[in-house]
């Protein structure tokens, strides 16, 4: 028997896991630089065997865009001032393989997140599942007769506003006669 209990040795497993992970990526990011290779956070995440979303927490994605700029080409002038258009026209080509790269990988991504997010909804069992569908109906109905109560007060607040209103006119017209009345009374 464990004397901590389960939860602690849980907790530190995770915690060398954890550790282990971003051993394995930050080398998979030195191994791609080194093999001259283009540094994407998927590309990271498949050559550590990791998920990407670890690729974007902090102390990782700083060193991958470190890595990134580093890769970037140095900017360089054109030597012939005739080619402009030709630099122009590589550029944008390199800005749309850019983009289609970035849509490529954001769609791996959502697959990934898909992925992730249909394997914990397997884990959760069926009791769970239907504990949480029963306490979110139980919630919604408090939120809906909770919402009628509240138009019913505002329907009788705006009845009371519009009875108040006449009355309000109703003495102001009769205030008004009085004191006309008042002043043609010699």
């Amino acid at each position: 028997m464990n004397p901590r209990g389960n939860a602690h040795t849980l907790v530190q497993a995770r915690r060398r896991d954890s550790l282990d992970k971003r051993q394995r990526t930050l080398t998979a990011l030195t191994t791609l630089e080194q093999q001259g290779k283009k540094i994407t956070h998927t590309a990271v995440a498949r050559t550590a065997g990791v998920s990407t979303w670890l690729t974007y927490t902090e102390g990782i994605r700083e060193h991958i865009e470190a890595a990134q700029q580093r890769q970037q080409p140095k900017p360089t002038r054109p030597a012939d001032a005739r080619t402009p258009n030709a630099t122009l026209r590589t550029e944008l080509e390199l800005a749309r393989q850019e983009v289609r790269d970035l849509r490529d990988e954001k769609e791996r991504m959502r697959q990934a997140l898909r992925h992730q997010l249909g394997q914990q909804l397997d884990a959760l069992g069926t009791k769970e599942l239907t504990e949480r569908v029963d306490y979110l109906a139980r919630d919604n109905q408090r939120l809906q007769d909770a919402f009628r109560q509240a138009t019913e007060d505002n329907h009788a607040l705006h009845s009371r506003v519009t009875s108040l209103e006449a009355d309000l006119g109703a003495a102001r017209t009769s205030l008004r006669r009085m004191i006309r009345e008042e002043n043609r009374s010699p």
